[in-house]
């Protein structure tokens, strides 16, 4: 199943302030997302947003709604689960 990916404003704004080398690596596993939920996924208990998608030392916090990834944040992975 394909999935359509949205940023929403803070995670655009995460996504700018990263490295270019991390940039690349975060939007290469945003591709990943697209198809099916690929890559190191994992399902949060008791954290909204309900799942996690490493990419190196950052975390993609996103939920999924129908055939809909929304991207919240992408943050270091000290300051993701505060």
């Amino acid at each position: 199943m394909k999935f359509r990916i949205e940023l929403k404003s803070k995670a655009e704004k995460d996504l700018k302030s990263l490295s270019s080398v991390d940039c690349g690596r975060v939007v290469e596993r945003l591709r990943w997302l697209e198809d099916n939920l690929r890559g190191d996924v994992k399902r949060l208990s008791n954290h909204f947003p309900e799942y996690r998608m490493r990419a190196g030392d950052y975390r993609v916090l996103f939920e999924v709604a129908d055939d809909q990834v929304i991207v919240y944040r992408i943050l270091h992975r000290r300051k993701s689960y505060r």
